[in-house]
């Protein structure tokens, strides 16, 4: 029998908390498989893109994911698909899970994450593009740190202003307003020019790039990416795909990886005056740690749906 796990469902059972500790543990172990994940996209006959990510592995875990996603930028929500919870002993399809909530909340709390790792001690949150991604961003960060204020932007006026009103912040008409009034920026945006650079920064600032993850899109230009402290989740993957490709860069760019942070191996942030940015791209694992969190709880409190795909 396949659980199946939807939106509501994924939503009752899943807690920002431990979320982010499995997200933690994650970044810190995940390079010891040997099997490396895969991150496939294809353009579509139809005004969007295909992307599967695959296998999502953790040391120790006896299950894997497979997701299948649809990108569809004029969509709402702009990203639909299922996540495929596998068992590794036998290849059991243990949960169908919805990607966009998985997806949200993943790659929402593991920018949270590095986010919170790399800035300063700053109060003022920006955030640019309102959508699904820069909502989790700010409850995961509200758990990791608190802010004093917060404002934001989104090219739809009335979703910028929403999501002020929700956070109890102002919204401001451009990106520039947002990195001048913020001491850490949030960006979570379906652009494909750069939404920053350089002199449109100060020292001392945080820049977490969520929007980049596929060839084509670009948030922080090239001369705010060499200036600051740059933390990746993957570097090939950023050069290929993510900011480094965007701003014709290579991997060796990055100074660091999120995973080499939270372990000791490199300091991340050393300087209150040094500009940060961490820009991931969304790896494979982080389906397997957020899914296998929600089959468990959901298994607990009898949440979901239960089939049978073979009868």
């Amino acid at each position: 029998m396949t659980l199946v796990l939807t939106r509501g469902d994924l939503e009752a059972v899943l807690e920002p908390e431990a979320c982010l500790a499995a997200l933690a543990e994650g970044f810190r172990c995940a390079d010891a498989v040997p099997v490396a994940g895969q991150r496939v996209r294809t353009d579509l006959p139809f005004p969007g893109t295909a992307t599967a990510l695959l296998p999502g592995l953790l040391p120790g875990v006896e299950a894997y994911t497979v997701k299948v996603n649809a990108k569809f930028p004029g969509a709402r929500p702009a990203l639909r698909g299922v996540i495929c919870l596998h068992s590794g002993r036998d290849g059991e399809l243990l949960a169908l899970l919805d990607s966009s909530t998985v997806t949200a909340w993943r790659t929402g709390l593991a920018a949270a994450l590095g986010t919170h790792v790399l800035a300063g001690d700053g109060e003022v949150l920006g955030v640019i593009g309102a959508g699904a991604q820069a909502e989790l961003m700010v409850r995961g960060l509200a758990v990791l740190r608190p802010h004093r204020a917060l404002v934001v932007h989104d090219t739809d006026p009335e979703r910028a202003s929403a999501f002020a009103e929700r956070h109890d912040g102002r919204a401001v008409g451009s990106p520039q307003e947002v990195a001048a009034a913020a001491d850490t920026v949030l960006l979570a945006t379906w652009a494909r020019t750069p939404l920053l650079r350089l002199p449109d920064t100060r020292d001392g600032q945080h820049f977490t790039s969520l929007g980049v993850d596929e060839p084509g899109k670009q948030e922080l230009a090239a001369d705010l990416l060499r200036a600051a402290l740059l933390v990746v989740d993957d570097r090939e993957l950023a050069a290929s795909m993510g900011a480094l490709a965007a701003a014709g860069l290579s991997a060796s760019a990055a100074d660091a990886t999120l995973g080499e942070v939270l372990r000791g191996e490199h300091p991340g942030r050393v300087s209150a005056e040094s500009r940060t940015v961490y820009a991931p791209v969304g790896l494979p694992w982080q389906d397997l740690a957020l899914s296998r969190l929600a089959y468990r709880a959901a298994e607990r409190e009898g949440v979901g749906r239960r089939v049978d795909l073979l009868e």
